[in-house]
């Protein structure tokens, strides 16, 4: 199930990815030392030409300057790049006879070493049986053709739906499911908070109730009915990566614009390097270790 974790920019800065800090003297351009032998190989792009080249890319209308919008927007495409890649890995081992499509008997091969199915309408008394049903529900609606295997842009649907907007209506449904308990469409604080119940000793509730019950009331439940609607039920399993762009964008400009014209020069980022290269707009680096985001013609 696809549950937010929330707090601030956490997969709000990417699920699962440590914040990585530069190399101390990775900008330096430092040459390794050699075996000694002569080798015949293309000289690698120096860092801060990677670095550079990365800034012009970034750049979409070519004046010189980064916006709060180019550099949101390139951040997000960050976000959806290692998403969708990793996926794509994903789908070469699951791809067993390598025909570029990926059955659900490979994918149980791969997983559980078995193939795993159950009938809509069997009962089945074990929580994980039940979750592997599920599964199966959402490999058949990753499927938009009349080929019952995937390929490989519906592999990337299946592992992560909330990427995807033709599986919006299942992510939605999935959680519904999960979480109203009462069957009437919506989700109530009570169920939000899960299998929580205050002990009856304890003069108030814990911290972290606190924290969600206040996340409930004025960061999901925005008509203030007391209950999450299906739309209102997106945004809290859903993380907001667009806002959590415009708030990483918005706070590079804040601490790197020298001339305060609220957009960066290449001349500000390189001056401030470290922290530009310690944020989401490198993912913390990796871009100018990959060739995708640093190669001039891409």
């Amino acid at each position: 199930m696809l549950r937010d974790q929330t707090p601030s920019p956490q997969r709000l800065r990417q699920p699962g990815k440590p914040e990585l800090t530069a190399p101390q003297g990775f900008l330096t351009g430092r040459r390794q030392a050699t075996d000694g032998l002569a080798q015949t190989r293309e000289p690698p792009v120096p860092p801060q030409r990677r670095l550079r080249a990365i800034v012009r890319k970034i750049d979409s209308d070519g004046d010189g300057l980064l916006s709060k919008e180019e550099l949101s927007s390139w951040i997000q495409q960050s976000f959806k790049h290692y998403v969708t890649q990793e996926a794509k890995q994903h789908f070469n081992d699951y791809d067993k006879d390598g025909d570029g499509l990926v059955s659900w008997k490979e994918y149980n091969m791969q997983m559980y070493d078995r193939v795993i199915d159950f009938d809509e309408n069997t009962v089945l008394e074990d929580q994980e049986e039940e979750s592997f049903r599920q599964e199966k529900k959402r490999f058949e609606k990753a499927n938009r053709d009349d080929v019952p295997e995937l390929n490989v842009d519906e592999f990337v649907a299946f592992e992560h739906p909330e990427e995807a907007e033709y599986m919006t209506d299942f992510v939605i449904q999935e959680a519904l499911e999960e979480h109203d308990k009462d069957g009437d469409g919506f989700v109530s604080l009570e169920e939000f908070l899960g299998d929580y119940r205050r002990d009856p000793t304890a003069r108030e509730d814990p911290e972290w109730i606190l924290v969600e019950k206040d996340r409930f009331v004025n960061d999901y439940d925005k008509d203030n009915d007391g209950k999450l609607n299906p739309q209102e039920l997106l945004s809290w399993i859903v993380p907001n990566n667009q806002g959590i762009a415009q708030e990483e964008a918005l706070h590079l400009i804040e601490e790197m614009d020298l001339n305060d014209d609220k957009k960066l020069s290449e001349a500000e980022i390189l001056k401030n390097q470290d922290l530009f290269l310690n944020s989401e707009a490198t993912d913390y680096g990796r871009q100018l270790h990959d060739e995708r985001f640093y190669h001039e013609e891409l």
